[in-house]
């Protein structure tokens, strides 16, 4: 096998040739083997770095710091890893101490090296195009990191939305398939009082309508970034001008609408934007995760649960119980759910653990949301496709427990008064005879005719007033 030697200040080491990244990236392969997950998996954070790079090479060109030759080279690499290419040698591990340095030495030593070939040299000719004096010119890992990340949190939740939208359609639709279907709304897991089933499914979807409306803002506080920051935020080896250049330059090469902050040493060690968009996705997830249980609750039985509703038969669901089918797409999702939740208390100690002018934690900060967007993302999907759109009502059932509760005695308050109207709840547990058999029946408390008003299918969703 052919190799390269390459150094750096702690030594030599021989790279196999074919390789686009250099010593530090190898070095962080060989220390941190912790997910087994490469930062590859993470194509849009990979892009984000490429649009970093670049705009920086282009700042650095205009500012007239690197050789025009050098920043074309640097921006033609950029390019081709924006397109996806050299995705395979993006090899660091998703958690790495460092805060991020090897992830951002892996960009840097594969643009060079791709930069080399262009210009026409071999890989770990660094003399001509350096990983640091070049690609990495006028930054650190402590601005180009963060605001890498931003950028990529920023597209992946602009995904996240997509499949949030395609959710809660889905919902909506069943809404509208259900909404002359009469059922009992509970509370306490107790009857309480009539509702349609459509209804319900329309709750389901305003209650996460609201949570695209919180992922729409936070998506913003992402676009806040600290290129230009350097070290710690005093702009240290940059050239007079430059944060405001790679600022322009981002936002025209990747069309979202970046801002430098404006006290880049706060924005430096500074990580609210990742705390928001963390406690957005566990507000999402702990609702989704509440439906889910209500679908199974909803379809519970066949014989002896809810039975209001059917979940498509997905697998059969038990080893030992022939016929039984398990709930199993709310299952996985409520599962996913529980991640996210305990995916935002990582990020919460991650966040308080940064010290003085850096959070050095940002990795797992990284890993936590990254996993979050993407798992909850496919569950929603997986949700939609394999469970909402399969729910069929069964309205028999929901009708005759309406009429067989004693809830619907509530409706009797304002025409024979509480006491009354308990009195008649009290003889129903005793008895096990409904609502209507001792009212009208038995006490004729009330006509037929104003039973059949108040106990109407629209009076009973859409309730008026009704006193005499």
């Amino acid at each position: 096998m052919k190799t390269r030697k390459e150094h750096d200040f702690l030594g030599d080491l021989e790279i196999p040739d074919e390789l686009y990244y250099g010593i530090q990236t190898y070095r962080a392969k060989e220390n941190f083997k912790i997910t087994g997950i490469p930062i590859s998996s993470e194509p849009q954070f990979i892009k984000a770095f490429g649009y970093v790079k670049k705009a920086a090479a282009m700042a650095n060109r205009d500012c007239g710091v690197i050789d025009p030759k050098i920043a074309e080279a640097i921006v033609y690499a950029c390019d081709r890893i924006i397109a996806g290419e050299f995705l395979d040698q993006f090899v660091s591990d998703m958690l790495q101490g460092g805060a991020g340095t090897s992830t951002n030495m892996n960009a840097n030593e594969v643009i060079a090296n791709v930069g080399l070939e262009y210009l026409g040299f071999k890989k770990g000719d660094y003399e001509k195009l350096h990983p640091n004096n070049h690609v990495n010119f006028s930054q650190s890992t402590n601005d180009a990191y963060p605001t890498a990340l931003h950028i990529a949190l920023y597209m992946k939740i602009e995904e996240f939305i997509a499949a949030q939208e395609v959710m809660v359609n889905s919902f909506e639709k069943k809404g509208k398939e259900f909404e002359n279907i009469l059922k009992m709304g509970r509370t306490q897991l107790q009857d309480a009082v009539p509702m349609s089933l459509g209804m319900e499914f329309n709750a389901m979807a305003n209650n996460l309508k609201e949570d695209i409306v919180a992922m729409r803002k936070v998506m913003l506080h992402c676009c806040e970034i600290n290129m230009g920051a350097t070290a710690i935020g005093t702009g240290i080896n940059a050239p007079e001008g430059y944060a405001e250049l790679v600022t322009k330059y981002l936002r025209e090469i990747s069309g979202i609408p970046v801002v430098l902050e404006h006290d880049l040493i706060e924005a430096t060690v500074d990580v609210g934007a990742y705390i928001l968009v963390s406690a957005a996705l566990k507000r999402c997830a702990i609702k989704l995760s509440k439906i889910c249980n209500d679908l199974r609750l909803l379809g519970s039985g066949p014989r002896c649960g809810f039975n209001e509703i059917n979940l498509p038969s997905m697998q059969p669901g038990s080893s030992i119980m022939p016929g039984k089918v398990n709930p199993v797409i709310p299952e996985v999702v409520n599962q996913v759910c529980f991640y996210v939740m305990g995916a935002d208390v990582a990020v919460g100690f991650a966040s308080e653990a940064g010290q003085l002018q850096l959070n050095v934690m940002e990795p797992v900060i990284a890993f936590s949301l990254f996993t979050s967007l993407d798992y909850l993302s496919n569950a929603m999907h997986t949700l939609k496709e394999l469970c909402i759109d399969g729910i069929t009502a069964n309205a028999d059932v929901t009708k005759n427990m309406v009429m067989n509760s004693i809830g619907i005695v509530t409706a009797l308050n304002p025409i024979i008064g509480y006491e009354s109207s308990a009195s008649i709840a009290r003889e129903c547990l005793k008895t096990g005879k409904s609502v209507h058999q001792i009212a009208v029946v038995e006490k004729k408390l009330l006509t037929q005719e104003k039973w059949d008003e108040i106990y109407s299918f629209e009076n009973l969703i859409n309730p008026k007033f009704i006193n005499s």
